[in-house]
């Protein structure tokens, strides 16, 4: 009696153990959130608003750099390693990332929130081509900042919705909800600079790069000219002197640069046309524009300055 007694007793121990080590499983699972690689700074915003609380969100492009000349480190391949999921824009713009991100991690889930988008080509702006892509790649003769194009961003966020109720469906209605919730938020401000781009007095700008075609599309504005019309390319004296003759021909003399370049060749010309500089930043992360809306917020009142 008292060995079948002790077998019982055995017995249950076992079945509580593993009911409990179960259980604990489970909540671990339910705990643990997805680990998330965004390129810049607007999409590792975009993946904190629709994962909130359930996402470990990594941003690989400090806050000031720019993502043209951006070189990535052995902590930055190590946090890939580690990831499920890959945030990125695509059309060139992360050139560098193509063979680092499957070489440190083959079975990241990669999001290319460009796929599907009418990306803006034939233009100047172009990034250098990996080994192996052709000239005549479209993503890689494209505009890439559609991120400027708040309504460009609803989609983004479906995608990155999507990404995540893939990786965690349990959650996926949260998600859903969250990107809703954002999407509002984001029509809204589209209305808004709609509404103050409308009382600009001139609808012409100078820009140091060409990251501001979509903006200037949606909002019925255009970029008159540009000082660097590609990464790194710098300027000729003739092409100098074609901003200047644009420059001079606005009631406010203004040139756009941006916190990601030297200001230096902005300056010159601006000096030359008795003008001056101020400063967009397309891609934000630094105090005061952490978010994507606060640093959209903040683009419009800059442009406010020079064009209302």
């Amino acid at each position: 009696m008292i060995q079948k007694t002790s077998a019982y007793t055995l017995i249950v121990f076992f079945v509580m153990f593993y009911s409990f080590a179960a259980s604990s499983a489970a909540a671990d699972a339910s705990d643990r959130k997805i680990k998330v690689i965004a390129s810049i700074a607007p999409l590792a915003d975009f993946a904190r608003q629709v994962g909130r609380e359930h996402v470990d969100v990594v941003l690989l492009l400090p806050p000031g750099a720019s993502p043209h000349t951006y070189e990535p480190t052995p902590k930055t391949i190590r946090e890939i390693s580690r990831a499920q999921i890959f945030i990125r824009i695509g059309a060139g713009l992360e050139f560098w990332a193509d063979k680092m991100i499957r070489a440190a991690n083959s079975s990241i889930h990669i999001v290319t929130v460009s796929e599907g988008v009418g990306l803006i080509t034939g233009g100047t702006h172009a990034h250098p081509l990996p080994a192996g892509r052709q000239a005549h790649d479209r993503d890689h003769l494209a505009d890439p900042h559609i991120w400027l194009d708040p309504l460009i961003c609803v989609t983004i966020i479906e995608k990155i919705e999507r990404a995540f109720s893939l990786a965690d469906p349990a959650r996926s209605p949260e998600y859903k909800r969250n990107a809703s919730d954002y999407i509002s938020r984001l029509t809204e401000l589209d209305r808004e600079i709609s509404e103050r781009t409308k009382q600009f007095s001139t609808r012409e700008y100078i820009t140091f790069h060409p990251a501001w075609n979509y903006f200037s599309k949606r909002y019925g504005l255009r970029v008159a000219g540009v000082v660097e019309e590609g990464p790194g390319k710098e300027p000729t004296p003739k092409h100098l002197q074609k901003i200047l003759v644009e420059l001079r021909r606005f009631r406010t003399k203004v040139i756009f640069a941006e916190p990601q370049f030297s200001p230096k060749t902005a300056e010159a010309i601006a000096a030359e046309a008795g003008g001056k500089v101020l400063f967009l930043d397309p891609v934000g992360g630094q105090k005061g524009r952490e978010t994507y809306i606060d640093m959209m917020r903040y683009n419009i009142a800059v442009m406010e300055q020079a064009m209302k």
